[in-house]
């Protein structure tokens, strides 16, 4: 049925087939890694700042080494660049269960090796996300990515869960080993990929500043990829609601353990979004398919924040996590599509960083204005201005809301 997710790619593509299933297993490794530091450091410190620090210790060489991993993808062979970040974040998942088993009780060490895991992950991070549409002909992207973000989704809500009982009954150590393991598992998919050399145009600069500049341009004059990109900004930077989620449990509910309940509402809408994708990705304008998603994740929010009974705010964020899911879905394919493999790097480099960066600038803006208003303020307020954002983007954008697979230009 063309209602349900579009499993075409994995019988298509051997290659995106392995690459999924090591994916998968990746993902669901790292989200056992980032409970188990949470833990660690919390045992070490006792302390909320030390914790705190484990999000900059991750994100500061994701975003540098990011836009140093988009250069590079769009230079030199991409496979093998995914197999040299691969195999270092074995290595650094393997350090990681050795100072956890010989009792280090090092923060340092920790948010070392913390620093470490990201600087691999963004050099691969770029070039990892071209792969869907180098292996997949042009009518199963979407599809293909409706995939990746479904096993990323599902890891999300069973990673976590899982680490807590692992690290409960057998320590951290053993949430590291299986990191590990399933870093393992992924580079197997990537060793059997074919070689990934990208296109590079005559005269095409090397990797650096002068490459990265070019990558800008090449965006200022795409107002379709730009506009996918500017969406994502509007969405996370102004309506991110997580900051708001501790407040609105205690102080409207009363129960602080709905805080729980509202993570899991955001997963739950998203995955059932991935789970019935085969309309979203089969259909005609994934430009007008992405702006009404945005702009229906920023109402589900500001309903959220208006909800009083309990069961209407979940529903809420059921709505806003499968909005979300359909916008990235579409946005995705949308950036992979519409750019040219001579930059989709460069481009895939500035995706992963206003991935990782706009959320916590979104969190940090809306727990800024509830400390000057309320939280409730600061989730109405946060929706109507993402809603009111889309809208002005789709009226401005006329290239992007009428974007379709048959107006691809041709690759450079």
């Amino acid at each position: 049925m063309k209602l349900f997710i579009d499993v075409r790619p994995l019988r298509a593509s051997p290659e995106f087939r392995r690459l999924w299933i090591g994916g998968t297993a990746s993902v669901l490794g790292g989200q056992l890694t980032v409970v188990a530091v949470l833990t660690q450091v919390w045992q070490l410190t006792q302390s909320t700042v030390a914790v705190g620090a484990i999000g900059i210790a991750n994100a500061v060489p994701m975003v540098v080494f990011g836009l140093i991993g988009g250069t590079l993808a769009d230079t030199v062979d991409r496979r093998r660049l995914v197999l040299f970040t691969t195999i270092g974040q074995i290595v650094t998942a393997g350090l990681l269960a050795t100072q956890a088993l010989l009792g280090f009780q090092s923060l340092a060490v920790v948010l070392g090796l913390v620093c470490l895991q990201g600087t691999f992950s963004g050099l691969g991070a770029p070039a990892r996300r071209t792969f869907a549409a180098r292996l997949l002909p042009e009518h199963l992207v979407r599809a293909g990515i409706a995939l990746i973000h479904i096993s990323f989704q599902a890891s999300m809500l069973v990673g976590p869960a899982l680490a807590g009982l692992i690290t409960a009954q057998w320590g951290v150590a053993t949430c590291y080993v299986i990191d590990a393991v399933t870093f393992t598992i992924g580079l197997y998919g990537v060793v059997r990929l074919p070689s990934m050399l990208p296109s590079r145009p005559e005269g095409s600069s090397r990797p650096g500043p002068r490459a990265i500049g070019e990558g800008m341009r090449f965006l200022a004059g795409q107002p379709v990829v730009r506009g996918a990109l500017l969406t994502d900004v509007i969405a996370t930077v102004l309506a991110m609601p997580i900051a708001l989620f501790p407040a609105i449990a205690a102080e409207r509910f009363g129960r602080p353990e709905a805080l729980g309940l509202f993570m899991s509402a955001i997963a739950v809408g998203g995955i059932a979004a991935s789970a019935l994708s085969g309309v979203v990705t089969r259909a005609a304008r994934p430009g007008a398919v992405m702006l009404a998603a945005a702009g229906v994740w920023g109402v589900g929010l500001a309903g959220f924040g208006l909800a009083q009974p309990l069961w209407l705010g979940i529903a809420c964020l059921v709505i806003a996590g499968a909005a979300d899911t359909i916008s990235v879905i579409s946005r995705g394919a949308i950036v992979q599509i519409a750019t040219p493999d001579a930059f989709r790097g460069r481009v895939g480099a500035v995706e992963h960083i206003i991935g990782v960066s706009g959320p916590d600038v979104g969190n940090f803006r809306g727990g800024l204005v509830a400390g000057v208003s309320s939280p409730a303020f600061a989730l109405v307020s946060g929706g109507a201005l993402c809603v009111v954002g889309v809208a002005h983007l789709a009226g401005r954008n006329k290239a992007l809301r009428r974007f379709s697979t048959a107006t691809v230009p041709a690759p450079q």
